[in-house]
């Protein structure tokens, strides 16, 4: 467990000029060094010391830690109101001080080790350098899912235990887990020659992680060091947790106009943070600024811009003009802002009472409590999410079809650029690995299917089905990842198809989803880190086994947490149930079984289709569809106008994305933060941003994560709380209420 590459003595990669193209291994013309990006050129340096040791003890200690850390801290925060994702810019920012506290007081006496011949070892083989740096990060990406905070099995076995109060086994959720993550290792290393090793094949969203690596290792000598400035940041993050965490829980949503209009039903709906409009709701609570869509401190203005837009056509203009002016759907008989189901008569939705003993749906229960219905803004969420898939492919067609073929034709007659020929002085890695993991993977996820179907619902044809789907559309949606940065999401298309093909079975419907889309979402971001690492020159082998060991460790302690909190905490995830300041409420696992409901339960024909409410809905697709076709004939027609090709349907329909199970509270406080340090002090203290900026992103993640575990273990479990006004959650009881005549729910006005 220590450097395993070499012995002699190094110094750390020496800056250089991007521009300059100079590297190891014989001379070629510079058309054929550089890379075809500019984008590319400007960030990533053309040079390499292979001699660095990678496989360092520093990097496998820092690494498996980060790995355990964040996938426990993410799974744990998963289940909370404000469930904050901790990403790997948190341990890129914090393993940087530790990493050179290793190198400095390790030792550095070389020993062998029986069965490695006459190869000699160290603890501390020399500076602390960049390559172990990413090592440690992929390694950290693999805690977080890849981004997605848990692994997206898990939502799986939560549904199962939390809200179907049925069983699933330790083996078959660890099986489900690790064999829809792997699956996605598999197809990733199938089209690494594909998506990765091309050069105009050059990710993007990379290219913030290459600049963050090398300003992070640049010298450092200003008084207040990055280590310093995150060292108080944290400290003051953890200490502040401790009020709106526990003793005043009512800053997480300072909803004020529920407190001046405490009896009107529609001010509620309009002021709530968390169950209505949340016009004028603020939050001084940091989980709620960066719970859902990660902090705003990295996303770029622009980004900001658009989402701010999309979300004030769906929130303020959108669901007002259909809940109180047209009043479709008889939507005043239900919340404005809900993720939950009802009847027809405004209450909620018994699930489990149209479920039997074989966990399928029982159709006479079915007829007895009616059609299920939705909210306003959830009915409009999926028709504004049908809108995005049917945009994103048209807009990415129209608008980056040319510049993807002709990458991709490009790709394979282009000649290698430096990055590409610097890498070939590495081992690469054998396809037959991923062919034996791909071939294992199936067999294991076969056997789960077939043997423990009982559990999963899901038939063997079904996973060959979904591993069909993904396989078909793992490739283009990498190259379109690849060249545009934009993913379009496809789960909607998966649960769609198998609900209407196999209804009336809500485990099978997810298992179906997690095979055909996670599989193929994993596989991009696999992608993605390979080419960090081919930017960053790191050996191929290296990280494959990263990848693999950080997948299968993150994937085990996700469910471990799972199962420990599942049977430890009362009725985790009933919103109904908990008390009001409770933290224990599930938002994603809440849509996600809502969803199991919707496409797997009842099916998409009895919600969308002609038996269901909401067949209206389907139109959206066609409007997504024309939509960007517009724009481009406009682009076209006026190609003077700069501003029509900004015009980015794909993200403004699809702003609200995450809406539910995030909040308006969410979104007023990510478009207020990003606005202040990604314009005005981006703007005008550029300097500080460079330096700080991404650093007090990470330093108040940290913060907050460590203040979060320790109100746990020591008044959560106990169940030591503060009970006064300022800790019974944001006080807009009657935002959940419905406004139509005659409509009767427990603790709301009879209009």
């Amino acid at each position: 467990m220590s450097s395993m590459e070499t012995q002699s003595p190094h110094s750390g990669t020496k800056p250089s000029d991007p521009e300059k193209h100079v590297a190891n291994g014989g001379s070629h013309d510079d058309d054929e060094e550089i890379s075809p990006i500019e984008q590319v050129r400007l960030t990533v340096t053309n040079t390499d010391d292979p001699t660095l040791p990678v496989w360092t003890f520093r990097m496998w200690f820092l690494g498996l830690l980060s790995c355990a850390l964040l996938s426990f801290l993410n799974q744990f925060f998963s289940y909370r109101t404000e469930p904050l994702i901790i990403t790997q810019i948190t341990v890129q920012v914090a393993t940087l001080p530790i990493g050179h506290f290793m190198a400095s007081v390790l030792p550095k006496t070389q020993f062998r080790i029986p069965g490695f011949g006459s190869k000699r070892f160290s603890l501390n083989p020399g500076a602390f350098n960049m390559k172990e740096h990413v090592l440690i990060c992929i390694f950290a990406n693999a805690g977080t899912a890849f981004g997605n905070g848990s692994a997206y099995a898990v939502g799986i076995v939560n549904i199962i235990k939390a809200f179907y109060g049925r069983n699933i086994s330790f083996l078959a959720g660890w099986l489900l887990i690790i064999t829809t993550q792997v699956l996605g290792y598999g197809w990733a290393g199938l089209l690494r020659k594909y998506a990765v090793e091309p050069a105009h094949m050059w990710w993007p969203s990379t290219l913030v992680q290459v600049s963050l690596f090398r300003a992070l290792h640049e010298k450092d000598d200003q008084r207040m060091t990055r280590a310093k400035f995150f060292l108080i940041v944290l400290i003051c993050s953890f200490s502040w947790y401790l009020v709106p965490g526990y003793l005043f829980t009512t800053l997480t949503s300072i909803s004020w106009v529920c407190w001046i209009f405490s009896k009107s039903v529609t001010a509620q709906q309009i002021g709530s943070g968390l169950r209505g409009l949340g016009l004028g709701a603020l939050t001084l609570d940091w989980s709620a600024v960066a719970s859902f869509l990660f902090s705003p401190l990295i996303s770029p203005f622009f980004a900001i811009v658009n989402v701010f837009v999309g979300y004030v056509l769906t929130i303020y203009i959108a669901t007002p003009i259909a809940y109180w002016g047209l009043d479709l759907y008889n939507a005043k008989r239900f919340p404005i802002f809900s993720s939950h189901l009802f009847t027809s008569q405004g209450q909620q939705y018994n699930i489990t009472a149209i479920v039997n003993d074989k966990f399928e749906i029982d159709l006479a229960k079915y007829e007895e409590q009616g059609r299920i219905n939705l909210s306003m803004f959830f009915a409009l969420s999926y028709g504004f999410g049908f809108a995005t898939i049917a945009s994103t492919l048209t807009h990415v067609a129209l608008f980056y079809g040319r510049e993807i073929y002709d990458r991709y034709r490009a790709s394979y007659k282009g000649k290698e650029d430096i990055h590409t020929r610097l890498m070939k002085n590495y081992k690469d890695i054998p396809s037959w690995w991923f062919y034996i993991l791909l071939a294992a993977t199936f067999v294991v996820s076969l056997v789960l299917c077939i043997f423990l179907n009982d559990q999963i619902q899901m038939p063997w044809w079904g996973l060959l089905f979904a591993g069909a789907m993904a396989f078909v559309f793992t490739l283009p949606i990498s190259i379109i990842t690849a060249t545009t940065n934009q993913t379009p999401g496809l789960n909607v298309i998966t649960e769609y198809v198998m609900g209407l093909i196999y209804p009336g079975r809500p485990i099978a419907n997810v298992c179906f989803k997690t095979y055909g889309y996670m599989s193929m979402a994993q596989a991009v971001s696999f992608l993605n880190d390979f080419k960090l690492g081919h930017y960053m020159k790191i050996p191929p082998r290296s990280m494959f086994l990263v990848q693999f060991i950080g997948t299968v460790l993150a994937g085990t302690i996700n469910l471990a947490v799972a199962w420990w909190l599942l049977n430890s905490i009362q009725n985790i995830c009933q919103d109904d149930l908990l008390p009001a300041d409770s933290p224990w409420t599930c938002p994603n696992d809440r849509v996600f079984f809502d969803a199991s409901v919707i496409w797997g339960l009842v099916g998409p024909k009895r919600i969308f289709g002609s038996l269901g409410n909401y067949q209206a809905m389907n139109w959206f697709f066609v409007g997504g569809a024309v939509g960007p076709v517009i724009v481009w004939l406009l682009h076209k027609t006026f190609p003077k106008q700069s501003w029509i090709p900004l015009i980015n349907l794909p993200v403004l329909l699809g702003a609200t994305g995450m809406m539910p199970p995030a909040t308006p509270l969410n979104y007023n406080a990510w478009i207020i933060v990003g606005t202040i340090f990604n314009f005005f002090i981006f703007r005008y203290r550029k300097q500080w941003w460079q330096r700080y900026n991404y650093v007090l992103s990470a330093a108040l993640d940290a913060g907050v994560a460590f203040m979060a575990i320790l109100l746990y273990f020591s008044v959560g479990m106990e169940n030591k709380s503060v009970t006064w006004w300022g800790t019974e959650g944001e006080h807009c009881e009657l935002a959940t209420c419905p406004t139509a005549k005659g409509i009767m729910v427990d603790g709301c006005p009879v209009n």
